[in-house]
Formats: C-alpha cells, structure tokens, sequence
C-alpha cells in the first residue's frame, strides 16, 4: 500500500510578519511536488497573514483546546481555527505535555474535538532518554497511542507523529533500524486500536530532521513523513527535506 507522503512544518514561538517571505520558496517547492502534502504550522498570530500571503499553500495551527468555546483564557478553539483557515491543527507535542502537563486524555480530548470540527489532527507521541535508555520506549509509546487516539478516528483526519524527545533539537537521531522498529510497532497498535483505518495513518518521524537526513529517515518502512522543527523556518533549510520527500513519494 503506497501511502501518501506528508511534510509538516512547526514553527514552534518562533515568527514574525517580517519573516513571512519564507513561505514564497516554500511555496514553490511545494507547487513543485504536488505528490506530496506539505503543512505549515506557525504561531496563531500568523496563521491568516500566512494564508494572505500563500492562500493555495496548507495551514494548520500548533494546539487547541478540547472545548469548542468557554472561559478559557489565552486559548484557541477548533472551530476558531477553521474559521481562520487552518486545517490541521498539531496536539500533545512533548513540548507541551512537559511545560503545560498536558495528560494523554487531554489530548485524546483535543483530538476528538478537532477532528469533529474538519481539522486534520497530527497526534504527537515520543519517549524521555531516561525511558529510552531502560528499554521502555515501547511499551510508553503504546500507551501513549493507547489514551491518545480516538476510536472513530480515521486515516483522513489523524496523523501520528512519532518524535523521541531527546532527538528534539540535539542533532541526534536514532539510527534507522530504531526507527523502524518503534514505526512497525506504531503501526500495529494503530491496526489494533482502529482496524483497517490503521493501515493507513500516515505516521510522521520527527527529531532534528534536516536536508541532509531527510531522505534517508523518510525511506525507512512506515515512515510515511516527517514533522519537522526548527529546519522549516527558512526556505533555505525546509526546501530541501521537501525536495527528499519528492524523490521517494
């Protein structure tokens, strides 16, 4: 089964309306390879001027609450993202699940809301060293997809993306052969958790992911994309990883 590649950006709270001119040689690349999805997710402030200036380009958003409205200060609904012109929106980055606590169930929470408001939600999983280093790094994950994944989710609006967090920024990452052991080992679990629909979740490796690596992290099995941090900044270093992802889609 060939499963369509996906290229997401995270801009993290990183950006600025002067930086927006990035987004015209990503553009380019990405109208270049229409066999590929390419997602863009920056701040909130940035999410409409994005899509003013690159409006055939995709946007998603980097979290959202589990509640559609409420007194909930300083956060974002599902449905306000829609209305701005996000269509994906990322949930339970590890960034998030250690500086917030957020829980699996928050996430699983969020994820269903975003997807009941049309948003594509890219679900965020991924081990500490510590958990890394005493073998335990399955059996987490496993868990993690456990309480995180709604049962009626689809492989039209749910990406997993798998990100070890003591990759995240450091230049390191796994060697392939990890790699494809903890992607076959998410894969069968989605298969458990929603039958045939699990065949087909695109299942995104993330974690110092640059132009260099892309290529070969990108022809691991199961690897089916990529979610990619501080490289997708610039056109300079996002361009390329597209590029990779092009030659093997």
């Amino acid at each position: 089964m060939t499963i369509r590649k996906l290229i997401a950006g995270n801009w993290k709270m990183n950006g600025s309306l002067g930086m927006l001119h990035e987004l015209d040689g990503i553009a380019k690349a990405t109208f270049n390879h229409p066999e590929l999805d390419v997602v863009i997710c920056p701040s909130f402030t940035l999410i409409a001027p994005a899509i003013v200036r690159q409006p055939d380009m995709t946007f998603g958003a980097q979290d959202c609450h589990y509640d559609e409205s409420g007194s909930h200060t300083g956060c974002v609904s599902a449905p306000m993202l829609r209305e701005v012109g996000a269509s994906y929106v990322i949930v339970g980055h590890s960034e998030r699940r250690i500086e917030q606590n957020e829980t699996n169930e928050e996430i699983r929470a969020k994820t269903t809301t975003a997807i009941a408001n049309g948003l594509v939600t890219i679900v965020c999983i991924g081990e500490s060293r510590a958990a890394h280093a005493s073998g335990q790094a399955l059996p987490i994950i496993g868990a993690q997809l456990d309480g995180c994944i709604p049962p009626d989710a689809t492989s039209d609006n749910l990406v997993v993306a798998y990100e070890p967090i003591w990759a995240i920024g450091t230049g390191n990452t796994p060697p392939p052969e990890s790699i494809a052991e903890m992607h076959a080992s998410i894969r069968d679990r989605l298969c458990l958790l929603l039958g045939s629909e699990g065949k087909k979740v695109r299942i995104l490796y993330g974690g110092s992911v640059t132009g260099k690596n892309a290529e070969e992290l990108m022809a691991i099995p199961d690897v089916n994309g990529t979610l990619v941090g501080g490289a997708s900044l610039t056109a300079e270093q996002f361009v390329p990883i597209i590029e990779a992802g092009g030659r093997l889609a």
